[in-house]
C-alpha cells in the first residue's frame, strides 16, 4: 500500500526498540519528531530541511503539493505485511483486523490512501505467476486475493489500486503456453475492471509494467501499451525503465503520448547492476525531465509520485529513512521548477517545433491516412514535384543536451 499526506514529517529519534506498540492507534510511533520544516538558506550538512520543496508555493497555477502528489510506501518504508492463514477465511479476517486499524489511523492524521495493491508474487504458489499461472487453482486464488484486495481499496478510500505482475511471464519459452498465459492474463483484468465498477470503487486501476527480473520476459512490459481495457492505466517505474535499456524517462514519455500515465512509482536504480534496486531519485536532470512530462499532461491526479524506494542496506539509522524521503522530494521539487522554467521559456520547445515544422503545411498538414505516402499517390507526386531530399534536419543532440544543462 501506498499512502501520502498533505505535508511530510519526519526526522531523527529513537532506537527501533523504543518504539510504541503497533497495535495503539494513539501511540507516537517516532516520539520527539516534529514535521519537517522549510529552509531554503540551510546549509549543504542539513540534511533533516526541505530545501525546496514548499507544499504551499504556487507553480504554473498550482501548489507544489498537487502537482507533486508524494507518497509513502508502506510495504518498502515500514516492511509491513499481515500474516498469511492457514485458509482464505483466516487471511482475509487478518487483513480485515490490519486494515480496521489502518482506517482509524487514517481518520486521525489525515493521511490518504494513493493506492492499493496485491502481493501476487512473494509466496511459491506465485514463482510461476499469478494471472498467468498454467495452474488453473492458482489462477483461482490470485482472483480471491484481488477480490479482497479491492474491497480493501474502497474501504481505504484509496484513489487508484496497482498490478505489478513481477511474475507474470516466462523463463523459457519451452515449457510456455504464451497465448492462453496472455488470454487468462487478459481475462483477469477484465475481471478486476469489472469487479472495480460492481462495489462502487471509483479509483483507478494501473498496471505496472516491468520487462525482467524475476522473469526472464515478463508479459506487462511487452503488451502494456496494447491493453485496451476499461479503466485501466499505467504506473510507471523508471527503475524498471533503465532495466529495460531505456532513458530513465522513456517510459513516462511514452505513456503520457498515449494517454496512459496514471502514476509514477518514484525510484531510480544502477544501470550498471542490472537489477530492481529501488533506490531514492536524487538525480535532478532525472526529475527534471519527469516532471515536464506531468506539467505537460497537466498533472498526475488521481494517480502521484509514490517513493517505492528503500534505504540501502548499510544505511541503519532511524535518520536515512527520513533524510532519503527529504531529498528524494526536494529532488522533485527542483525537478518541477526547472520543467516549469523550461516550458515557461520555451527554449527547448520552441526548437522541437520548427524540427517538425513540415508537418504544419502541405502534404504534412494532411493529417493520419490522409497523407497517401506509400499505398496512394500523394508520396510519389510530392516527391516528383520537389525532387528527392538528400538529407533531413540535425538532430542536433548536443544542442539540445546543452539546453536542458542550463535550466539543470
Amino acid at each position: 500500500m501506498s499512502s501520502f499526506a498533505p505535508t511530510a514529517s519526519g526526522g531523527s529519534g529513537p532506537d527501533a526498540k523504543q518504539y510504541a506498540k503497533y497495535d495503539d492507534p494513539n501511540a507516537e510511533f517516532f516520539p520527539g519528531v516534529g514535521t519537517i520544516p522549510y529552509k531554503a538558506d540551510s546549509g549543504p550538512a542539513d540534511t533533516m530541511v526541505f530545501k525546496h520543496y514548499d507544499p504551499k508555493k504556487v507553480v504554473k497555477g498550482k501548489t507544489m503539493e498537487e502537482w507533486l502528489r508524494f507518497s509513502v510506501c508502506f510495504w518498502h518504508t515500514f516492511r509491513g505485511t499481515a500474516p498469511e492463514g492457514s485458509t482464505l477465511e483466516e487471511t482475509n479476517k487478518n487483513l480485515d483486523e490490519i486494515t480496521d486499524l489502518a482506517l482509524e489511523l487514517q481518520k486521525k492524521t489525515g493521511v490518504k490512501l494513493l493506492w492499493a495493491t496485491c502481493n501476487l508474487f512473494a509466496h511459491p504458489r506465485y514463482m510461476n505467476g499469478a494471472a498467468s499461472n498454467p495452474d488453473v487453482a492458482i489462477l483461482a486464488m490470485a482472483g480471491a486475493q484481488v477480490k479482497k484486495g479491492l474491497e480493501i481499496a474502497l474501504k481505504l478510500g484509496a484513489e487508484n489500486f496497482v498490478f505489478w505482475g513481477g511474475r507474470e511471464g516466462y523463463h523459457t519459452i519451452l515449457n510456455t503456453n504464451v497465448l492462453t498465459e496472455l488470454t487468462n492474463m487478459a481475462s483477469f483484468f477484465k475481471m478486476a475492471a469489472a469487479y472495480k465498477k460492481k462495489i462502487g470503487f471509483t479509483g483507478t486501476l494501473l498496471i505496472e509494467p516491468k520487462p525482467k527480473e524475476p522473469t526472464k520476459h515478463q508479459y506487462d512490459y511487452g503488451r502494456s501499451r496494447q491493453l485496451n481495457i476499461s479503466m485501466i492505466m499505467l504506473n510507471i517505474e523508471p527503475n524498471h525503465t533503465t532495466l529495460a535499456g531505456h532513458g530513465y524517462e522513456h517510459d513516462v514519455v511514452m505513456a503520457s503520448a498515449f494517454g496512459m500515465l496514471g502514476s509514477v512509482d518514484s525510484n531510480t536504480g544502477s544501470p550498471d547492476l542490472g537489477w530492481d534496486t529501488d533506490q531514492f531519485p536524487m538525480d535532478i536532470k532525472n526529475t527534471t525531465l519527469v516532471m515536464k512530462t506531468i506539467l505537460e499532461q497537466g498533472g498526475l491526479q488521481p494517480g502521484g509520485l509514490n517513493f517505492d524506494c528503500k534505504v540501502r542496506r548499510e544505511s541503519t539509522a532511524l535518520n536515512d529513512m527520513f533524510i532519503s524521503h527529504i531529498g528524494a522530494m526536494d529532488s522533485f521539487a527542483r525537478g518541477l521548477m526547472n520543467a516549469a522554467k523550461v516550458l515557461e521559456e520555451g527554449v527547448i520547445t520552441g526548437h522541437v517545433k520548427k524540427r517538425y515544422s513540415s508537418y504544419e503545411t502541405g502534404l504534412g498538414k494532411k493529417g493520419g491516412q490522409q497523407r497517401s505516402y506509400t499505398g496512394g499517390t500523394g508520396g510519389k507526386e510530392y516527391t516528383k514535384k520537389n525532387g528527392v531530399p538528400n538529407d533531413g534536419p540535425s538532430g542536433q543532440q548536443e544542442h539540445y543536451e546543452a539546453m536542458l544543462n542550463y535550466y539543470v
